[in-house]
């Protein structure tokens, strides 16, 4: 029999190899700078757009003209700076009652055994995808009977019905993660469930707070439909209905440097918020992510 030819392998330089993973990270950057071009543009033109005065707001120019007259008009506009306050009572008081109700719920549905666990965690779940526009009519009612209507309370009972859910699922999940060990022996010690929930568990769930509360938050900051259904009067609005209710100096103007002023101002206390908790939300993020 013939020998059989095994062919040789032909080994690639090394300079083929460097080639190769410089032209893969080339493609990372290219990729990352896309995506913050694609993410940042918008809020960097609206920015442009609110510094801009008259026709100069239709040309073109990517660099902004640095004339702050809305921004002074915003500040020296009492219902705007009133519906500030507003949207900051609401979404601050939305968020610490989401976390609350949602840690004790969690709590329950995380480490409580019981036979009905699942179907409620369904029911949570499907509680937090409803269209808003299917709840709108009962919870006008239930508003209009609690006598809230018109006030900024009115909007943190209607917050709640989508917060509480985001917030009980979420926590679920991240209340599962923890060792079963440390309530056991919590439990030798002679603690109770609210001991074991507020002196074991919630010192070890800062950062998982921190991502959730900060969602919870973003979500009623920048709520809209039922914040128009359930106020009425400019002292009682928030932001979102302040912005979409600002009008121009006559009925063919439309006020898109005003606009545009009110929208950055509005985003700048959320980015603040965002990078002073950076760190516990991306550790929130990612707890959970890779089990020891």
């Amino acid at each position: 029999m013939a020998d059989a030819i095994i062919p040789k392998t032909i080994r690639k330089p090394a300079s083929y190899f460097r080639m190769r993973r410089r032209a893969v990270r080339s493609l990372q950057v290219l990729a990352l700078l896309l995506v913050l071009f694609y993410t940042l543009f918008p809020y960097y033109w609206a920015f442009v757009s609110s510094t801009k005065q008259g026709s100069a707001l239709y040309q073109s120019a990517l660099m902004p003209a640095f004339d702050f007259t809305y921004y002074r008009q915003l500040i020296d506009n009492p219902v705007f700076m009133g519906s500030l306050v507003n949207s900051a009572y609401v979404a601050v008081s939305t968020t610490f009652l989401s976390l609350v109700i949602g840690l004790s719920a969690a709590y329950a549905l995380g480490r409580i055994d019981f036979p009905q666990r699942r179907t409620i965690l369904m029911i949570v779940l499907m509680i937090s995808i409803f269209p808003q526009v299917v709840v709108l009519s009962g919870m006008f009612e239930l508003v209009n009977w609690m006598g809230l209507f018109n006030r900024p309370s009115a909007l943190v009972i209607t917050y709640l019905l989508s917060t509480v859910p985001f917030t009980t699922w979420i926590l679920t999940t991240f209340i599962r993660e923890f060792p079963r060990e440390l309530e056991e022996a919590a439990i030798i010690d002679g603690c109770s469930h609210f001991r074991i929930l507020t002196k074991v568990l919630l010192p070890l769930m800062g950062p998982s707070l921190a991502s959730t509360g900060i969602l919870a938050f973003i979500l009623a900051w920048n709520e809209f439909l039922f914040a128009l259904t359930f106020t009425l009067t400019d002292e009682n609005r928030t932001v979102p209905v302040a912005i979409g209710l600002i009008a121009g100096n006559s009925r063919y103007e439309y006020p898109f440097g005003q606009i545009m002023a009110a929208s950055v101002t509005v985003t700048l206390p959320l980015i603040i918020i965002v990078l002073i908790f950076q760190r516990r939300i991306v550790a929130g993020l990612t707890a959970g992510a890779i089990k020891g």
